[in-house]
């Protein structure tokens, strides 16, 4: 598994926004569709593209273009879907599916209550969307399912990650054999007693959709 650490004072600016307490719901669902998109230029860096001719106004030129199967792009309802539109907006013609799940607050075990995927990931670039990569098994599930289904390579983008966090998905994806990476905003300190990111931003779905 690799982990990428972006490094960049926009994204940095923004993050600490998003950290801070007295942000409303409106201004953290508009910074957090910008932050996944800047997340997203470092996640498509490998994005499979083919060679290809183009004429210009003056000339033939050589470009590339996205090439088939289509990406798949997977938010993990409910905090994952304030990140689809940053995403879509760069990769308009990728294909969506969604995984339903929730995190038991007393054991923090992940269960699953909705799949919306193709029966068939066969040589599929899958991209995985959780703002809070904190204890790691929800993400660890989502990517697990993906690669039972035939996912190529998987590459999960986090606003934020916890080092527990890195460290439980590195263990549970050891016997995958299935390139993965986790591409985030920042890492922090730790995780409290619930299982919260320290000093983190609080709960994300909360603070996308107003529920506190």
């Amino acid at each position: 598994m690799r982990t990428h650490v972006t490094d960049h004072p926009l994204i940095a600016h923004k993050l600490t926004t998003l950290r801070d307490r007295s942000t409303d719901s409106p201004t953290f669902r508009r910074l957090v569709d910008e932050l996944v998109t800047l997340l997203a230029y470092e996640a498509t860096r490998d994005v499979r593209v083919a060679p290809v001719d183009v004429e210009t106004p003056v000339a033939p030129a050589r470009g590339v273009r996205l090439i088939a199967p289509k990406p798949l792009v997977v938010p993990i309802l409910r905090a994952g879907l304030g990140m689809l539109d940053g995403m879509v907006r760069l990769l308009p013609t990728a294909e969506v599916g969604f995984l339903g799940m929730v995190r038991d607050e007393g054991t923090l075990m992940a269960s699953m209550y909705a799949t919306r995927l193709p029966d068939d990931l066969s040589n599929r670039q899958c991209y995985v969307l959780d703002p809070m990569l904190a204890t790691g098994g929800t993400l660890a599930a989502a990517i697990k399912l993906l690669a039972d289904r035939g996912a190529r390579d998987v590459t999960a983008i986090c606003l934020l990650a916890a080092p527990e966090g890195l460290a439980r998905l590195e263990e549970s994806l050891a016997e995958l054999h299935l390139p993965v990476t986790v591409v985030t905003a920042g890492v922090d300190e730790r995780l409290n007693e619930h299982g919260y990111i320290v000093p983190g931003l609080g709960d994300a779905g909360d603070r996308l959709y107003g529920t506190v």
